[in-house]
């Protein structure tokens, strides 16, 4: 690796509620999360998140709210 690169410290991690959060690279993930692709600095995946997770909502809510509307 050259100096210019730095292993990535942090990776973006999804749980069945299809909420995001960072999780460090080079631990396990905890139980009900996956990687969802993303490595790099802290500050990288924040931004990867707050760019892709425009709807907060667990996916059940929205499931549900979907339901009741139609």
């Amino acid at each position: 690796m050259s100096d210019t690169q730095t292993a990535p410290t942090h990776r973006v991690v999804l749980n069945d509620e299809e909420q995001y959060s960072i999780w460090w690279a080079d631990r396990d993930l905890p139980a009900g999360w996956s990687a969802e692709g993303t490595e790099g600095s802290r500050e990288e995946c924040l931004a990867h998140i707050e760019q892709i997770w425009t709807d907060m909502r667990p996916a059940s809510l929205r499931r549900r709210m979907d339901a009741q509307a139609a």
